[in-house]
């Protein structure tokens, strides 16, 4: 459970720091509304980020794997760039406010999202 939990903190700070850095391109969360939505936005995006990366991650990246090994690893960007699409549809299907501008704007976020949350593992010492 506490690693549940520690994936799912670094989920979210990862999330938001593309956000932030890819402005106008990634959005959680209704720019209007107060900071404790946004902030629970952000905590419901990173919940539902995570569970599509622990149960269906694993079983896409089984599945490819001899495409991942013929591309050399960057079919996993794809992959990432795809669960994060995924969520972006189960979260809108709840109402809550997560858009990302298409699969490149998608791709270059999993880029983003997989090293900050890289740096946050290695800070929180998971």
């Amino acid at each position: 459970m506490a690693r549940f939990i520690s994936t799912w903190f670094a989920s979210s700070l990862a999330l938001a720091f593309a956000a932030l850095l890819l402005g106008d391109h990634m959005n959680i969360g209704d720019p209007g509304e107060t900071t404790a939505n946004r902030v629970l936005a952000l905590a419901i995006v990173g919940l539902v980020f995570t569970i599509v990366n622990m149960l269906l991650g694993p079983i896409v990246k089984l599945l490819s794997l001899p495409f991942i090994i013929l591309t050399l690893g960057l079919l996993l960007v794809v992959i990432n760039a795809l669960l994060l699409m995924l969520t972006e549809w189960i979260t809108g299907q709840f109402a809550i406010e997560f858009f990302v501008d298409g699969f490149w704007w998608a791709v270059l976020a999993s880029i983003v999202i997989s090293i900050a949350q890289t740096v946050v593992n290695a800070i929180i010492g998971e």
